[in-house]
Order: structure tokens, then C-alpha cells, then sequence
């Protein structure tokens, strides 16, 4: 797979090579995006399917320090070979609350991951979203959720993610 590591850092501008560097160096950058009127902020990752074959992973609407500290832990898990299930409560994502992984469907990557498309030259990628619940445990599909924070984690899967949840038997 040809990706950005393999450009001519004389063709790179300095963000790019900064962030190719990066890339080489820990395996995976983490770009965070400021939210404004439009939505909120979010972090993801850009490294982790070349390096590890796993998806690459975008968070909302968490601080980009906190967002970073989730991400290096699940790069760390991932490498140690604790995959992360689809649709399936995951309890050590956080310290001290479950969350879920969903898909993000190919036609919010040019809208939310450009360095990621920068980097892989186009969509041949997975990502998954990290989601996360309410003050109370509340996941947004789930009722009762405070819809303060429900908003601040738009649904990027494809069938919704009530779809992909996994029901135990």
C-alpha cells in the first residue's frame, strides 16, 4: 500500500512532513478538530491501518489531551492484539464508563478525515467511531439519553447504530 511515507519529503510542505514524521516515528498522529456552529469537535487517528490493520478511530467531543490518551490506549490494545467488536459494550475504553465502536460509513470521510485521505491517497481505509454515554450511562440511541451530549456524537454509521449493536443470546 503506497501512503504519504512513501512521497518525496521535497514535495511535502512542512505540516506534511511533521506529519509523516509522526507517523513514522509512533505509528499513528492524532489530528483534532475545533468544534463551532456547525458541530462538535472531534479527534482521529491516521497510522493505525497501515501499522497495525486495524481501523483507523475518530472520537467526539472530548478534549483533544483526553482524546489522545483514549486513542494511544487503544493503539496499545490493538497492537497487543485486543481487537475492538462492533456493536459490542466495551468496558475499557474508559476508566470509568462503557463505550462502543460502529463503522463510519465512506461518505462522511471527506468531510471529517482529510489528513487520513491525504495520507492513504483516497478512501481505501476502515474507520470506526468511539461512542460514548451520558452522565447517567445513557448511550444516544438508548431512551432517556440527555440530550446535551447525545448531540455531540452524530450517528457516521451506514444503518444507524441500533443496527450494529450485538445482542447478547
Amino acid at each position: 500500500m503506497r501512503t504519504a511515507l512513501d512521497a518525496d519529503p521535497v514535495t511535502l510542505d512542512e505540516h506534511e512532513r511533521n506529519f509523516v514524521e509522526r507517523i513514522r516515528r509512533h505509528g499513528w498522529f492524532r489530528t483534532s478538530v475545533m468544534g463551532d456552529d456547525e458541530g462538535p469537535g472531534f479527534s482521529y487517528t491516521t497510522g493505525f491501518w497501515l501499522t497495525l490493520g486495524a481501523p483507523e478511530f475518530i472520537v467526539f467531543a472530548l478534549t483533544p489531551e483526553i482524546a489522545h490518551q483514549v486513542l494511544w490506549d487503544m493503539f496499545n490494545d490493538l497492537k497487543d492484539g485486543r481487537p475492538r467488536p462492533v456493536g459490542r459494550s466495551l468496558d475499557d475504553v474508559f476508566a470509568n464508563l462503557a463505550a462502543y465502536v460502529f463503522p463510519v460509513a465512506a461518505p462522511h470521510y471527506p468531510d471529517l478525515l482529510g489528513w487520513s485521505r491525504w495520507f492513504y491517497g483516497g478512501d481505501d481505509f476502515a474507520c470506526q467511531q468511539i461512542v460514548w454515554p451520558d452522565p447517567n450511562g445513557v448511550f444516544p440511541w438508548q431512551a432517556g439519553v440527555d440530550e446535551r451530549f447525545a448531540c455531540l456524537q452524530p450517528d457516521l454509521s451506514e444503518g444507524g447504530w441500533e443496527s450494529l449493536l450485538q445482542r447478547p443470546n
